[in-house]
């Protein structure tokens, strides 16, 4: 007989492409009466354009849970390596520190 903790075990495979990962430090919120919608973006300093690099569409339930999710990781981070700085607190040049750009 299967063992019960078997059964209602996950298994999740991820491929070698998104297993790599892909780099945003923007994240742009959106929300409908139905979904939250987030769009990670990369941008790059000196560009005045970037694209969505993924988008990620949550049912609200779900961008809940993935929301305490992150609080939680967050929280056990700080706790093993100190607190995290808030960009609200660091100023930071539009052009990121890099040469700006000239046409």
């Amino acid at each position: 007989m299967e063992d019960p903790q078997q059964a209602n075990q996950l298994n999740i495979e991820i491929s070698e492409e998104v297993a790599e990962g892909t780099y945003a430090n923007l994240a742009i919120i959106t929300h409908s009466n139905a979904e939250f919608v987030i769009d990670f973006v990369n941008v790059m300093p000196g560009t005045p354009k970037s694209r969505v690099k993924s988008r990620i569409i949550f049912t609200p339930m779900h961008a809940k849970r993935f929301m305490k999710a992150l609080a939680e990781n967050i929280e056990r981070f700080e706790a093993a390596n100190g607190d995290i700085q808030d960009l609200e607190h660091i100023e930071i040049p539009m052009n990121f520190g890099g040469p700006t750009a000239q046409a």
